[in-house]
Formats: structure tokens, C-alpha cells, sequence
């Protein structure tokens, strides 16, 4: 397994990564017909544009397997809500069900923490629904959960946690 920076042309491999992770994390969460509906060329089109034109505070890693591809990818960058005092972001984080518990994550939550303390980053945060099971993934790696939002999807309400690490070198 290589964990690298993501390229323009990871895009379709990312939004497939993307798509097919919140199908298997959220199912039993979000309502099924929401999960249903949602469609991979939007993703596509996104991570297209994102890879693109990227920020050079943000920052895109993927896991790749020599055989399989792009099997999980992290991206972060400055705080979207510039509020409770953290610097950066942990925009998204996801990994293939089936490589899961395996350390892929943590080598993605590692090399995306590095990127960001190189970007002169001290903190870093991310919202995370309260019903996933990553939480205790967060909680391992050293998060602290500090407050909570309600959230929309698919027409029904929920509950994001925040975690942080207040010393992002440590985490």
C-alpha cells in the first residue's frame, strides 16, 4: 500500500471511494432512499474540480493499493467555520469497507495530520455524525469531542460531533 498526494487523475477513483463508503458507513443511519439516490458523477465532478484548483492550504492523500487502486482518501485544510480556536480541518476521511481495521485509516489520518502541521497548521477539528462508528476511530487516534450541530440529510435531523486535537504534532 502507497499513501501519496492525490492527483487530477485520482478524481473518478476518489468519488468512487467516496460514494461507495457512505453507502456502506451510513446505511442504517441516514434514510435508504437518500443513500440511494446518491449518484457518482456529482462526486466526480467535484474531486475533478477540487484536484484542479486546489488551495495550497488544503491538501488530498490517498491510500492506493498496487493492485486495487485508490482503496481510501483524507482531505483537509484551514477550518470552514473559523470557530472554537482550531486551525485546520479534517474535511473528510474514507476508506473501503473491506480495508478497514486494517491501519490504512491511521496511516491516512497520519500523512493528512503531517500535510496540514506543514502547512503551518497547530490544530486541526472535523464533524463527524454522532451514529457513525468511526467516533471510536477519532477517540483512538487522540480526539477530544467539544461540541455538537444538527445536521440535515434526506429530509430527517442528526447529530454531528466535533473532536479535536488541540497539538496536532502529537496527534
Amino acid at each position: 500500500m502507497t499513501i501519496r498526494t492525490a492527483r487530477p487523475a485520482d478524481a473518478l477513483s476518489i468519488a468512487l471511494v467516496h460514494l461507495k463508503s457512505w453507502r456502506t458507513t451510513y446505511w442504517g443511519i441516514l434514510p435508504d432512499d437518500f443513500l440511494r439516490c446518491l449518484r457518482l458523477e456529482p462526486r466526480e465532478h467535484f474531486w475533478v474540480a477540487r484536484l484542479r484548483t486546489q488551495e495550497p492550504r488544503e491538501c488530498v492523500i490517498v491510500a492506493e493499493d498496487a493492485s486495487k487502486g485508490v482503496i481510501g482518501f483524507a482531505s483537509a485544510g484551514p477550518q470552514r467555520e473559523d470557530i472554537f480556536g482550531y486551525q485546520g480541518e479534517l474535511y473528510a476521511i474514507y476508506l473501503l469497507a473491506e480495508h478497514q481495521q486494517q491501519g490504512v485509516g491511521r496511516a491516512l489520518f497520519k500523512a493528512v495530520s503531517s500535510e496540514l502541521v506543514s502547512r503551518n497548521f497547530d490544530s486541526m477539528m472535523l464533524w463527524v455524525l454522532e451514529a457513525n462508528p468511526a467516533c471510536k476511530f477519532y477517540q483512538a487516534m487522540g480526539g477530544t469531542p467539544f461540541t455538537t450541530k444538527r445536521v440535515s440529510f434526506g429530509g430527517m435531523e442528526f447529530t454531528e460531533v466535533a473532536y479535536g486535537w488541540k497539538e496536532l504534532r502529537a496527534a
